[in-house]
């Protein structure tokens, strides 16, 4: 008798047991209908709602997937350069996806930025996202594109004794072009006097150096519009991430510079530019020709000034950031324009700009100032008594 009572009441506490278990898993399902309902519910009501994740990627979908000429229309690049470019920014820029906007959303909105020059709000409408989320993508690009900025800068090739391009064929041993741009800028009155050019806009004088095939080799901006062209590559010289030029090496520059080592610059006081040659007006003088042939291959660095301003609206008016944001977004303009010349075989944007835009090595063998001299002036006379020579042969 006594056995089965025991057995009754351990009987009784497993069912006590089941029935407390089985409340604490329907109070548990209650409370997580409650969050998906109220989740649901929240969702139908926000911005994140199903039609606008629709237009979302409908938008999306609309850039970079349905033609190249609407991507290259509205981001500057077809369709397999960008993607290209944002599994380069993936791997090597560190950019991440969020919680609700992809790298390739992300990569469109930034380019969009820099393509058009739009506010937040508008490209904010365009995409369906918050102005927060825009800039919040915008800067992590910018981010990303300074961490692998070495991917993209062209390296220095010299022309060859052997070259047949008949605008660099004259010039043995140069690897480019470089000059100065403004490029404006929006700063703080205080500081406006100092970013005043000669044309009095508010600008930087940014240095860009290029080479033969259009692509930039080196780019210096920040200095302020009232500096001198010659000062800021002074500058760029003595930098220890800057401008390397190895002896024996040079490239063509303006009348604005000097004519030191390293730096060839035109004949001052003789026919210059090309519309000077244009006419049936042919060179009389091994000075004409050399300034001729000067002209037409350092041409080059202004038409690369004239196309990345022609792609990049951003740059042709201020840009409401703080000036490094401004600086960091002049130097990835000139990256994504050597990465779409590497990444395209025809640049549309160079179709449009005419020829006459505007007017392993040690570290100790590289040039780190510029003085004139007896001995390069010569040897400038010399080369263009030599390509005179060869003219008249």
């Amino acid at each position: 008798m006594s056995r089965l009572l025991a057995r009754k009441q351990k009987i009784l506490v497993i069912i006590q047991e089941l029935v407390v278990m089985l409340q604490m898993i329907m109070a548990v399902c209650a409370a997580m209908y409650s969050y998906v309902y109220l989740s649901c519910e929240q969702r139908l009501e926000s911005p994140n709602s199903a039609y606008r994740v629709y237009q979302q990627l409908s938008h999306l979908h609309g850039l970079v997937f349905e033609s190249d000429i609407k991507c290259l229309s509205q981001l500057r690049m077809d369709r397999q350069a960008f993607f290209k470019l944002c599994k380069l920014l993936c791997e090597k820029g560190s950019l991440v996806r969020s919680k609700r906007v992809s790298p390739e959303e992300m990569v469109a909105m930034f380019l969009s930025i820099l393509a058009h020059h739009v506010k937040n709000r508008v490209v904010g409408f365009n995409f369906k996202r918050s102005g927060r989320t825009v800039s919040k993508c915008f800067h992590e690009c910018l981010r990303a594109m300074i961490r692998c900025q070495k991917k993209f800068w062209k390296k220095p090739e010299p022309i060859t004794d052997n070259s047949t391009d008949p605008k660099w064929k004259w010039f043995t041993n140069c690897l480019g072009a470089l000059d100065g741009t403004y490029i404006k800028v929006h700063v703080s009155e205080a500081d406006k006097p100092r970013y005043r050019t000669r044309k009095n806009e508010i600008a930087t004088n940014v240095l860009g150096v290029c080479s033969q095939d259009m692509q930039f080799i080196y780019v210096l901006p920040g200095w302020e519009g009232s500096t001198h062209d010659m000062s800021v590559l002074k500058d760029a010289l003595t930098r220890r991430n800057g401008l390397k030029v190895p002896h024996g090496y040079y490239y063509l520059v303006d009348a604005g510079y000097t004519n030191g080592m390293s730096f060839l610059s035109p004949y001052r006081g003789e026919r210059y530019h090309l519309s000077d040659f244009r006419d049936g007006h042919q060179p009389h003088t091994p000075k004409e020709f050399f300034n001729m042939k000067h002209s037409s291959a350092r041409n080059v660095i202004e038409r690369c000034f004239g196309i990345l301003k022609k792609r990049w609206a951003v740059l042709r008016s201020p840009a409401f950031y703080d000036i490094i944001t401004q600086r960091r977004i002049i130097s990835v303009c000139y990256m994504l324009h050597n990465f779409i010349r590497t990444e395209m075989s025809i640049d549309v944007m160079e179709e449009e700009i005419d020829d006459d835009i505007g007017d392993n090595v040690d570290e100790a063998q590289f040039i780190e100032s510029i003085d004139t001299s007896n001995e390069w002036s010569a040897w400038r006379d010399n080369l263009a008594q030599e390509m005179w020579n060869m003219r008249n042969a």
